[in-house]
């Protein structure tokens, strides 16, 4: 993975840098806590190992929000544009962050998948950040979160197999000291990934997987019903029950199963 972007907008945009985070007044170089990270990543990557202790991605993460400026983290897998799966969460906030981009299909993990690049949003409340992820980011505000930062998890570079996704209640950009930390915990995550990936049974997050590409199922059937019954194209239906889930509160899946089972229609 290479170096984490400037935060707010687009790769190459250079918008103000916003103030950095409430620790930015601490010194930077601090190796004892970067040693106490990798010691942590590392004892985490050794879980993931066939008879290892497991709970490889609740470690990492916990390692993350003990370590850095930040008030919890998730790990997302990916399997393509519509199928995604919570693997862990420090927090319910941090659940429904990720939740609530699935359900949008926006938001910075989103971009963060399709430009296998670190999207860091240091202020949700205001631009460029809350221009690129308008609803999202109303959203996130609601659950009083100000930051995200998104971290593909994308061994060598070339394709996202999920994010690691940190949030601050506050705003203002990563300090330094914390992008040194967010790398490797992103790398190490990956790796465990991969490691789990390769058990017989898939692992861990094979069994996650399996579980989003079920509900994935669900809301194909429900996009093609809704392509029935209102005459839309694939993209316009999918649109469609993900603006009736968000309306809701529900989750896709959720907004899928009652299109399903003959609840909604979505005509009104």
């Amino acid at each position: 993975m290479g170096g984490l972007p400037d935060e707010g907008g687009d790769p190459g945009d250079v918008p103000p840098t916003p103030p950095p985070g409430p620790d930015a007044d601490q010194a930077d170089d601090r190796p004892d806590e970067v040693h106490e990270l990798l010691r942590r990543l590392a004892t985490a990557a050794d879980d993931a190992r066939p008879g290892g202790g497991g709970n490889a991605a609740a470690k990492l993460c916990r390692a993350c929000v003990d370590l850095m400026d930040i008030s919890g983290a998730s790990v997302s897998l990916s399997g393509d544009e519509d199928t995604r799966a919570l693997w862990w969460s420090s927090d319910e906030t941090a659940g429904r962050l990720a939740e609530a981009q699935y359900s949008l299909g926006d938001g910075p993990c989103r971009s963060a998948l399709e430009l296998v690049s670190p999207v860091l949003a240091a202020d949700l409340a205001v631009r460029p950040d809350a221009a690129r992820w308008p609803v999202f980011a109303e959203q996130a505000v609601a659950l009083d979160v100000r930051a995200v930062f998104s971290l593909p998890l994308s061994p060598g570079g070339i394709m996202a197999l999920g994010t690691l996704d940190l949030y601050r209640r506050t705003p203002g950009a990563l300090s330094d000291r914390d992008r040194s930390l967010a790398l490797p915990a992103a790398d190490a995550i990956t790796d465990a990934f991969l490691l789990l990936d390769r058990l017989p049974d898939g692992g861990e997050p094979g069994r996650w997987m399996a579980a989003a590409e079920n509900d994935r199922e669900e809301v194909h059937q429900a996009t093609g019903m809704l392509m029935v019954f209102l005459e839309l194209d694939p993209r316009q239906a999918l649109a469609r029950l993900r603006a009736h889930a968000f309306t809701r509160g529900q989750t896709v899946t959720e907004a899928a199963r009652d299109v399903i089972a003959g609840r909604e229609t979505l005509r009104d």
